[in-house]
């Protein structure tokens, strides 16, 4: 009798859940205050450094999605051991997870240093002299921050597979703080526009990782990293973090250079455009705040979950987090809405691209508060599950057959400007929601064997 009682007793109690979304939240508040600090500070320069800003920024999230990928697996494995109570595997998948990170980080940024400008060529082709001045210096710098950008994800990810959000909050709010205070001061202080920026985005990521593995080697922590020797890569932990983490990664990869190649549609439609489109997603990001909190969250707790080999409560809380996410993201894009008018003054846009920008995020608050949460909310349980592969191939196929494919439908067949690039999106959610909710209720996603 008291056997069935616990398996039934709540894995996260209510307080349990607030105290690990309220930090996750205001964590995702401050990450996207450090993107928006960036484009408006950065407005000031002109829209040529904007645009620029915008377009390396897209390739930099392409790169830093799916190195995130790895810290996404090692996260999904950690919290499985943990639902099982197996502290010392936990502990080991932990230290793997910072070895892989830190080999793939480096790598990466050696590789985008000495090909910076052939890499902006190809991914954007013809772009405006100035622009394409601004974007070299700005990539360059970007790439010396991704091994610390990647640490410091691993290292929030390992913190929330302990339901401890609080510490990748503080770690967020010093990158922040940094990040706006060197802007200020290196921006409009020293006059260093774009390289400002970028300077302040690193060393803001630079003293977040070393804050992040500092608190991750309290005595007390389950993940510590107890010595130098359990970072010798060690094939089995690191194959269960890649089970999970390469196809998250090759999902993120090929989302993002769908996403670039939609960007290079939009560089097409002038320098009008490529400002309203990145103001549009500088405001659209933040509208996402709710949406994108859920998201991580949903990852320590269904894999505690099936850890525990609680399938019932993983589907309860999968549902639940992901109705939080939408009237979340309801109440913010109303907001949104209604602020709008206000905000835009904020950028100093031209009235052409203000326009521009208005129309798409209009239509964004509309489509985002049905379509986002089961496109990108729920899909996290499905990889807390071990389900990497199915939400890997969903997402590629949507996001090529009908955002990019349809982009250009809509812009060069059916001459629609920028709202055609957003439209391709708004249909891409919709397909991905449907494939999603129906991969969810089958119960397919909780048969796979990650631990």
């Amino acid at each position: 009798m008291g056997t069935a009682t616990q398996a039934k007793a709540p894995l996260f109690t209510r307080s349990a859940l607030v105290a690990l979304i309220w930090p996750l939240f205001l964590e995702q508040t401050l990450s996207v205050t450090m993107g928006m600090a960036d484009t408006l500070m950065v407005a000031g320069v002109g829209e040529a450094a904007v645009s620029s800003v915008s377009l390396v920024d897209s390739l930099n999230i392409l790169i830093i999605q799916i190195l995130a990928a790895l810290a996404t697996g090692g996260a999904v494995v950690a919290s499985q051991y943990m639902g099982r109570r197996d502290q010392e595997s936990a502990q080991r998948s932990a230290a793997q997870l910072y070895s892989v990170l830190a080999i793939s980080t480096v790598a990466v940024g050696v590789l985008c240093l000495a090909l910076s400008r052939p890499i902006l060529r190809g991914v954007f082709g013809s772009i405006d002299d100035e622009v394409m001045h601004y974007a070299q210096q700005y990539f360059i710098i970007s790439a010396i921050s991704y091994p610390f950008i990647g640490l410091y994800n691993g290292g929030a990810a390992l913190f929330r597979a302990q339901g401890n959000s609080r510490i990748s909050m503080l770690a967020s709010l010093v990158m922040n703080v940094i990040n706006i205070g060197g802007n200020a001061l290196l921006i409009y202080g020293f006059g260093m526009g774009v390289v400002g920026a970028a300077l302040a985005t690193l060393i803001g990521r630079v003293f977040a990782a070393v804050w992040i593995l500092w608190q991750n080697q309290n005595i007390h922590n389950p993940l510590r990293v107890a010595g130098f020797a359990d970072l010798r890569p060690r094939k089995e932990p690191i194959m269960k973090v890649l089970a999970i983490g390469v196809p998250s990664g090759l999902e993120n990869g090929m989302f993002q250079i769908g996403k670039l190649c939609v960007s290079s549609l939009t560089s097409t439609l002038g320098t009008a455009a490529i400002a309203a489109n990145a103001v549009a997603n500088s405001v659209c990001t933040a509208a996402n705040v709710p949406g994108a909190t859920m998201n991580l969250a949903m990852i320590p707790v269904v894999g505690r979950c099936l850890g525990a080999g609680d399938k019932e409560q993983a589907k309860k809380y999968s549902l639940q987090l992901t109705g939080i996410a939408i009237v979340g993201l309801g109440l913010a894009n109303l907001a949104m809405f209604l602020l709008l008018p206000e905000i835009i003054t904020w950028f100093h846009l031209s009235a052409e691209a203000a326009s521009m920008c208005t129309v798409v995020v209009h239509w964004f608050s509309v489509f985002c508060v049905v379509f986002w949460a089961p496109s990108f909310t729920l899909p996290n349980a499905l990889r807390s599950g071990g389900d990497a592969k199915f939400t890997m191939l969903v997402s590629i196929a949507s996001m090529w057959v009908f955002r990019v494919i349809l982009s250009y439908f809509f812009v060069l067949q059916m001459h629609m400007g920028l709202t055609g690039v957003w439209f391709g999106m708004f249909v891409d959610w919709i397909c991905r929601s449907i494939l999603f909710g129906v991969r969810f209720y089958s119960g397919k996603w909780m048969e796979h064997k990650v631990i």
